[in-house]
């Protein structure tokens, strides 16, 4: 029983410790999220880790004619795709944006003609990191024969859309209100994080309890 009990209040400690880290890295992921935007300059001299989710301004052209999909995207319980398009900057340096989410009745650039911006353009994102975040086990084939992407493999994208001077080292991912039309629909990065931390810890304790409870009646009725 003591072994037991030790094990249930160390599993409740535990998740207290999750807790405070889950919420210092939600105010940290806010923090970034609601900072002025920084220039890309700026946020290569931070490092991409420390400029993660920070909002980046730069300014170029986009290159509709080589836009990338990338498939099993939802949005309000619909599945379309996301559109990647090559951004080249003022300075011949091309990166990759994701641009936001399309129904599958629209993945013809034709469809959704005024929500093509031409010419030179100001555009601002977050800053993500690409590649693949689980365990290799699980991570799924691109086909870039098809166009067809499951996950942002920055450099094979660049090499697939025939790009120069690729930045491979991140992407941006487009806010709300950078472009006119209704697609695609930007501002697809999430960054609420799921926090039930507090709930598990009550579970353990409670069951703790519930252990130290049962324990002290069985003693009981043993006299």
């Amino acid at each position: 029983m003591l072994a037991a009990l030790a094990l249930l209040v160390g599993l409740g400690v535990w998740q207290l410790q999750r807790l405070e880290w889950k919420q210092g890295l939600i105010a940290r992921l806010e923090e970034r999220t609601s900072a002025p935007p920084l220039g890309l300059d700026e946020a290569l001299a931070a490092g991409v880790e420390a400029a993660e989710y920070r909002p980046v301004t730069v300014e170029g052209r986009y290159l509709h004619d080589r836009e990338l999909h990338v498939l099993s995207r939802t949005l309000d319980g619909e599945v379309g795709q996301h559109v990647v398009t090559p951004f080249r900057l003022d300075d011949g340096r091309t990166l990759l944006i994701d641009r936001g989410w399309l129904p599958e009745t629209h993945l013809d650039p034709d469809s959704r003609a005024e929500g093509l911006p031409r010419g030179r353009v100001v555009q601002t994102g977050l800053l993500r990191r690409g590649g693949w975040q689980g365990s290799s086990w699980f991570r799924p084939v691109n086909k870039p024969e098809a166009n067809q992407w499951l996950w942002l493999d920055l450099p094979r994208m660049a090499e697939a859309a025939g790009l120069e001077r690729p930045v491979t080292g991140f992407y941006l991912s487009a806010l709300p209100g950078q472009h006119a039309g209704e697609w695609p629909v930007g501002g697809r990065t999430r960054v609420a994080l799921k926090n039930d931390h507090l709930s598990y810890a009550i579970t353990w304790f409670g069951l703790a309890g519930a252990l130290l409870a049962v324990f002290l009646l069985w003693r009981r009725r043993r006299g």
